[in-house]
């Protein structure tokens, strides 16, 4: 077998919502594993930091301060990749938000921004990036969606509607965009430790339900979820499109 099918090394990569957990993670391994990347983030002092960070190991990344939500940002964006690259192989929609509380006590402001965030943008971005990834030869997405997008896990329902809705883009434009040969493909993380979730992970309660529940008891660490997006992005999963890969330590094959 060809040891290259397993590398990324000089793809050209963006990563949204890459400067804090899953996100970051997956900069970070893409960045050991020989790629470019560039990132984004609404936070200026996370992506100075995270810069910062990684520049004294790496010359290859870039984070640019962008709300995903704004077409003007992501218009932006892609200039910078068409001037520094000229071209994008791998595209992850990572950038998400997520507000829980029960369905009854959702504002339509609130509602409106889970959607926009977790199906709009993600949509949005692709159709941007789709000319830059006609210019790949291996040209790819991946999409971070959640188990939450198939079952109910108790985190509220519009993050599990915006969820569902990234999991049937990954579908359609699967069979719609395979005969330019880019693969879309989506991860469906469990609970994993990231900001998003600090908060529910510090109650003794509700992680003592979560690990009840996962076969592997424990909650994910966020590189666990990159070397899936990592693997959805190499040429070893090159016949690999239209599908889902819950990471979640066994939770969905338990019935119990």
């Amino acid at each position: 077998m060809n040891a290259n099918m397993f590398t990324l090394k000089n793809y050209n990569i963006l990563v949204t919502g890459g400067s804090k957990g899953i996100g970051k993670a997956t900069v970070e391994l893409f960045l050991e594993l020989g790629a470019n990347v560039i990132f984004t983030a609404r936070n200026k002092e996370e992506i100075e930091k995270l810069e910062k960070e990684l520049s004294l190991k790496y010359k290859n990344v870039q984070g640019i301060i962008a709300d995903v939500t704004n077409k003007e940002a992501v218009e932006k964006v892609k200039e910078r990749i068409q001037t520094t690259w000229g071209k994008l192989d791998v595209l992850v929609n990572n950038a998400g938000t997520n507000i829980r509380k029960p369905t009854v006590e959702y504002s339509e402001e609130e509602y409106q921004f889970i959607i926009d965030t977790n199906v709009k943008a993600p949509f949005m971005i692709s159709k941007a990036f789709y000319p830059l990834l006609l210019k790949s030869f291996y040209p790819s997405i991946v999409n971070v969606a959640s188990v939450a997008g198939l079952f109910d896990v108790k985190t509220g329902s519009p993050y599990g509607i915006s969820k569902a809705g990234m999991l049937q883009m990954t579908r359609n434009l699967a069979v719609e965009w395979a005969f330019h040969g880019i693969r879309v493909n989506s991860v469906s993380p469990w609970f994993t430790e990231t900001s998003l979730t600090e908060n529910l992970l510090q109650d003794v309660e509700k992680i003592a339900q979560v690990i009840s529940r996962t076969p592997l008891k424990r909650v994910a660490k966020p590189k666990e979820m990159a070397t899936t997006i990592a693997f959805l992005a190499m040429q070893a999963s090159s016949y690999i499109t239209g599908q889902n890969i819950i990471v979640d330590g066994g939770m969905t094959a338990n019935a119990f």
